[in-house]
């Protein structure tokens, strides 16, 4: 698309995503207000998890999601693992993606975009090569190319190629695909994470080996911290 059809597209996408995240909203309100109730009785509060994540040209955000994690923690007082603390019900809603439905409000706020490359952890960033960081060049999305594509089934390199595909492809057209493709990926509860896996495995990119555990440890400081976050 020449400059003008970008500008165009960006209009009608933004008008779009403001009139039907508005409208699912107030659709969905009942069932948000159901799996509210029930996140408060069987998980605790918080009921909504705020992550910070980076955004359109790498802004940070706060995205959120329903929580579906405890905070059960062992005799030492220190928080239980991932695998220990996730419990079937948090594990329906991630397998029916019903965790992420406050993100439409991250939608109406113009935050994210129905459709778009998923917001992915801060820490990620130094990581990027710099064709990956072209991702942040349009609006993070709830659902998007890669995640119709394969979702947490794929391997990185892959995913982030899908997203940057959709980055060079864009288009109202490919939007509304994206979405019908998502409703079946959602029933079919397809690449939600891989066999045996509580969560997808970490991204390391182009760190150089010698800085690798450097990076572990970064990681794994702010996977706690993510894990303190949601408790």
């Amino acid at each position: 698309m020449d400059k003008e059809s970008f500008l165009f597209y960006d209009f009608a996408k933004r008008l779009f995503d403001v009139l039907v995240s508005a409208a699912a909203l107030l659709l969905l309100a009942p069932v948000m207000a159901a799996v509210a109730m029930l996140v408060r009785v069987k998980l605790g509060s918080p009921v909504i998890f705020r992550h910070p994540r980076p955004g359109y040209r790498e802004v940070t955000f706060n995205c959120m999601k329903f929580r579906t994690m405890t905070e059960d923690r062992d005799s030492q007082g220190e928080l239980l693992t991932e695998e220990l603390r996730l419990t079937p019900f948090g594990k329906a809603l991630r397998r029916t993606s019903l965790d992420e439905l406050p993100q439409l409000w991250n939608v109406l706020i113009g935050d994210m975009s129905l459709v778009g490359p998923r917001p992915l952890q801060l820490r990620y960033l130094p990581r990027y090569s710099q064709e990956q960081h072209r991702r942040h060049t349009v609006p993070p999305g709830i659902t998007g190319w890669a995640q119709v594509n394969g979702r947490n089934e794929i391997e990185w390199s892959r995913r982030l190629e899908l997203d940057i595909w959709y980055v060079d492809h864009r288009s109202m057209w490919l939007d509304f695909k994206i979405l019908v493709m998502t409703f079946g990926r959602v029933v079919s509860a397809a690449g939600v994470a891989k066999a045996n896996d509580v969560s997808i495995e970490e991204f390391w990119g182009i760190c150089a080996p010698d800085q690798l555990e450097a990076v572990k440890n970064h990681s794994r400081e702010g996977a706690q911290l993510d894990v303190l976050r949601e408790s």
